[in-house]
């Protein structure tokens, strides 16, 4: 089978993993940061063996791209000989629009595409995109596929994405809720229908990807139906520094009453809310959490105001999904964070739905964690969305091999 090198750029790092898809075993995986600073970072990391860090400036991400692969060919700490042993690239892309529900080639027509996106997620796609270029600059001759986070959403139903705007605004101009981590969902989804021992067409779930981005998800056998976040990844639940949901006049009285602009408002509410907005402490909920335990009352409000959000979504997706097979916890605070999954789980008796103390206080892996007698399985299932894009990227890249 195939090495699959796996790239997510952000806008000064570049993380990435390196698989081999035939027993879908990783070789490798590293970290770049720094990108454009005098001072780069680059920590390799191998099964096995030693990390390995290299710091030297990285003036760009096509020199981020080469440091990988001067890491992956290293005569000591490599895992291949040489470039020719990387048979496609898979590249997270944050937004798609509506011009993709799945994996594809990335072709001059595909780049274009993801330019017209920019704008709609301006943190994201911009950095996506220049990783893109950086790789093809150097590895002109290796098949590049993009995996879109808003691909998975692309089954929902009308009733769900629309927003109840103006209709033109949707024609027009395709505002409408797009949703995000659909990477993860969708690799979750697949995990927790296998750990039920069901089929994912015949299971409901609904999954919380909690990081310091979070979204919820409404999955019904097998597809996503409905997600929080929206026409951008603000929309939602609270997260690290992000507001979610708020009633959209309150923009409106801070430009007139505060003399707040377009541009300060969607800073306040991208990078100053949130978590760190409540507490202000940290967007960080590790560094919220000891502050509470030290009796830090804007901490303990802020955790509050966190798991209330994602119990108010759980509840009203439960009824959207009719029948709940069970819920799903997921990304860096939803994977280890025991807290917050048993404030999140509080009151959720009422649709069948009953947390094991012990499970959840000692479980980080996959794991089922209600009891025995709860009617809705809560669990955790950490994600891997490298995983999943390195698989898109074998299915699209080589289909020959797949349909062999």
């Amino acid at each position: 089978m195939k090495n699959v090198l796996v790239i997510n750029c952000g806008s000064s790092s570049l993380k990435y993993q390196l698989l081999e898809m035939e027993h879908e075993t990783l070789l490798a995986k590293g970290l770049v940061e720094r990108i454009g600073l005098e001072e780069g970072n680059h920590v390799y990391k191998r099964p096995g063996g030693q990390d390995v860090v290299v710091e030297r400036p990285v003036p760009d991400h096509k020199a981020a791209v080469a440091l990988v692969l001067e890491a992956l060919t290293d005569p000591v700490h490599g895992v291949i000989g040489s470039y020719a042993e990387i048979a496609a690239v898979g590249h997270r892309v944050v937004h798609a629009g509506e011009k993709y529900a799945g994996s594809v080639m990335i072709t001059p027509d595909v780049m274009a595409a993801l330019e017209e996106c920019s704008s709609l997620a301006p943190l994201h796609n911009p950095p996506n995109i220049v990783g893109i270029r950086a790789a093809q600059a150097v590895l002109p001759d290796v098949p590049m596929v993009g995996v879109f986070d808003t691909a998975f959403h692309q089954t929902m139903p009308d009733a769900s994405y629309i927003y109840p705007l103006p209709y033109e605004m949707y024609q027009k101009h395709r505002i409408r809720r797009y949703g995000f981590h659909g990477t993860s969902h969708r690799y979750v989804t697949l995990r927790a229908a296998a750990m039920l021992g069901r089929d994912p067409s015949e299971t409901n779930l609904i999954t919380c990807h909690l990081g310091n981005g979070a979204s919820v998800a409404a999955v019904r056998n097998g597809r996503s139906i409905d997600t929080s976040m929206g026409f951008t990844p603000l929309e939602g639940l609270v997260m690290g520094t992000r507001s979610g949901d708020i009633d959209p006049a309150i923009i409106g009285h801070l430009e007139r009453n505060l003399g707040m602009g377009v541009d300060a408002v969607e800073k306040m509410l991208n990078k100053q809310s949130g978590l760190l907005g409540i507490s202000g402490v940290s967007s960080d909920l590790r560094d919220v959490e000891r502050e509470y335990a030290n009796g830090n009352d804007r901490c303990r409000l802020a955790l509050e105001v966190y798991c209330y959000h994602i119990r108010k979504y759980i509840g009203a997706y439960a009824v959207a999904l009719g029948r709940v097979d069970g819920i799903v916890f997921t990304a860096g605070v939803g994977e280890n964070d025991s807290l917050v999954r048993e404030w999140s789980c509080r009151g959720l008796e009422i649709i069948g739905a009953l947390l094991d103390p012990f499970k959840n206080a000692t479980r980080r892996d996959e794991a089922v964690i209600s009891k025995m007698s709860s009617r809705v399985a809560i669990m955790i299932v950490p994600t891997n969305e490298e995983l999943m894009i390195a698989r898109d990227t074998v299915d699209v890249a080589f289909p020959a091999v797949v349909a062999s």
